[in-house]
């Protein structure tokens, strides 16, 4: 028999299951924002710059002479503007585990940590430990 009511009760339970994907590397707090991505299908954990004379966000090539050869965030989630911009989330702070983080193979992961510490963006490798002198 079927009940109908404002709030019916169905027994059951239901579970999920998260599975991190270990690209959030540390306890910083996280600064997210929502920007117009551009240029291509990206993964999440893409380092993106921004084109000066649009201000939509791209991937970061060192070599590119349009602004987004600086490194102004990291994005969020998957995201595909190969045919038309999107609206995506960026990571504008936080710490990023280095080995699941997409950078284009322009930079190296010790250029990129340099770049991205002004802004509060720290790259780690996931084995690091702290330094202690004797």
């Amino acid at each position: 028999m079927d009940q109908f009511g404002t709030n019916p009760f169905v027994p059951g339970m239901n579970s999920s299951l998260f599975v991190p994907d270990q690209l959030i590397a540390g306890t910083l707090q996280l600064v997210t924002d929502s920007v117009t991505i551009t240029g291509g299908p990206y993964k999440r954990g893409t380092v993106l710059g921004v084109i000066t004379a649009s201000g939509k966000y791209t991937h970061c090539v060192k070599t590119a002479t349009d602004g987004s050869e600086t490194p102004l965030a990291i994005l969020v989630d998957d995201v595909d503007a190969s045919t038309s911009d999107q609206i995506g989330g960026v990571y504008l702070m936080g710490e990023f585990n280095q080995n699941y983080v997409t950078i284009d193979n322009s930079w190296t992961i010790a250029d990129m940590k340099v770049s991205l510490r002004p802004l509060a963006i720290f790259l780690r490798d996931s084995i690091q430990a702290p330094v202690t002198t004797a």
